[in-house]
């Protein structure tokens, strides 16, 4: 599934089964979860995709072919890869060890071709083994949506009351999360979305209310997957003094004026940028023996469109996730 042109449906395609450069690996997709980044790039939020581009950067599958040079991992491994595709290791970020602020990196469906397909290559420095995780469609989601939520909660280092704003994918997985490590989970949705309040509830937030609400005391931290710039100075008013609030997407509308009374008693504002390997072993080692309940949907490859029509307007609960003809036979 090809998208030609910012804004326009993908196209379904048939190209030849692409050949693994150097350092390279092909996967045979067996499952590509849909980010609300993936949206981002269709609609033309973000700027200069290298189009034609085939979306989709939480990809499950099976390494099927190795390029020159490449030993591992061995044919026959199921592996997910994310966002970051690549990095050039030389710049100072890189030399730092930031290389999610690299700057020569490559994208996963966005600057380099990735999952909404039933192939597709990857750096082999920049797959995950996935040997825990036996089900490819609940695996997809990690990917990025898990990964982007534990970075995101080492952002909020210590905090014990946290605050989710937007509680889809990346969200679902977080909570669970942090109620295996004791935190408390209040969970902010879109005014009146009671499927997103039921499902929170579920998975053991402690209170859950619309993102126009203020929560039964101060939090320690507030982390923002929604893409709605008026909620940074919302969230801001919910933190206690010294709290932080963390901006994990990758694309927001734009952040209104707010009285400096609401940042001042050393509330913090951060981002998180992109996702490091670091962060994908880690969280990945995490998730093979933690019980996190996924809840996905999943939709034939075709499909695509009507999948990220159904995300843009707000009519999923938990993950969508894409599945290739050859998985689902």
């Amino acid at each position: 599934m090809v998208l030609h042109a910012r804004g326009e449906p993908l196209r379904q395609e048939r190209r030849p089964l692409p050949q693994p450069a150097a350092g390279q690996v092909r996967i045979r997709v067996e499952a590509c979860g849909i980010c609300r980044t993936d949206l981002h790039v269709v609609d033309g939020d973000l700027p200069h995709p290298a189009l034609p581009i085939i979306p989709g950067h939480e990809i499950v599958g099976i390494v099927d072919a190795l390029g020159p040079g490449v030993t591992a991992p061995a044919p026959g491994t199921r592996v997910g890869v994310s966002w970051l595709a690549h990095t050039c290791g030389h710049c100072p970020y890189c030399g730092q060890g930031q290389e999610n602020l690299c700057d020569r990196p490559l994208f996963t469906g966005y600057t380099f071709d990735g999952g909404f397909a039933t192939h597709a290559l990857a750096d082999a420095a920049f797959v995950f083994p996935l040997a825990r995780l036996h089900d490819p469609v609940a695996a997809a989601p990690l990917m990025c949506a898990g990964l982007i939520g534990w970075r995101c909660l080492r952002a909020a280092r210590n905090a014990r009351h946290i605050g989710l704003y937007g509680f889809g994918a990346a969200a679902h997985i977080l909570a669970q999360v942090c109620v295996w490590q004791d935190r408390t989970v209040y969970a902010f949705t879109r005014p009146g979305d009671l499927a997103a309040q039921s499902l929170a509830r579920d998975l053991g937030a402690s209170w859950v209310g619309g993102s126009d609400e203020m929560p039964p005391r101060p939090l320690d931290a507030a982390i923002l997957f929604a893409p709605v710039g008026a909620l940074v100075p919302a969230a801001l008013a919910a933190v206690r003094k010294g709290g932080r609030v963390v901006c994990g997407g990758i694309h927001m509308s734009d952040i209104p004026a707010f009285p400096y009374r609401l940042l001042w008693e050393e509330r913090e504002i951060v981002s998180v940028a992109n996702l490091a390997r670091k962060d994908g072993e880690e969280f990945l080692r995490f998730a093979g023996t933690a019980p996190i309940r996924m809840h996905t949907t999943a939709y034939p490859l075709a499909e695509a469109n009507r999948a990220l029509s159904d995300l843009r307007d707000g009519r999923l609960v938990g993950a969508a996730v894409l599945v290739p003809p050859s998985a689902a036979r």
